[in-house]
């Protein structure tokens, strides 16, 4: 089977599990936000849209942490994380960087066991 096939297949089912969650189909941006609350661990009713974006940056830090591009450095005060980067991003055309991506958050819920 092809690689990206594989992803697509897992990719699918991923978002089956979260519609059937949350009764509505996520999107990237909406799976990022998700991964961000998830490692705050602070649910709020509101975020501002500065917090928004900070938490989809802190989703793709801790998602691309197992292949060794970011490492958590601290926890702030309020309980923000904050991550380091250790190694440049590698240069990819906008359907790898996808399924780079893709295949970073298909790892998470893994670990998560979902």
């Amino acid at each position: 089977m092809n690689p990206q096939n594989d992803i697509q297949l897992r990719w699918w089912n991923l978002e089956a599990k979260l519609v059937e969650r949350f009764n509505k189909k996520p999107d990237m941006e909406s799976i990022l936000f998700l991964i961000g609350i998830q490692e705050l661990g602070n649910i709020r009713k509101k975020f501002t849209k500065e917090q928004k974006q900070d938490l989809m940056h802190i989703a793709i830090c801790r998602l691309l942490t197992n292949s060794g591009y970011f490492e958590l450095e601290r926890v702030d005060e309020e309980g923000w994380p904050h991550y380091k980067q250790l190694k440049p991003m590698p240069d990819m055309n906008p359907i790898d960087q996808e399924n780079f991506l893709k295949d970073h958050v298909l790892l998470y819920f893994e670990e998560l066991g979902l």
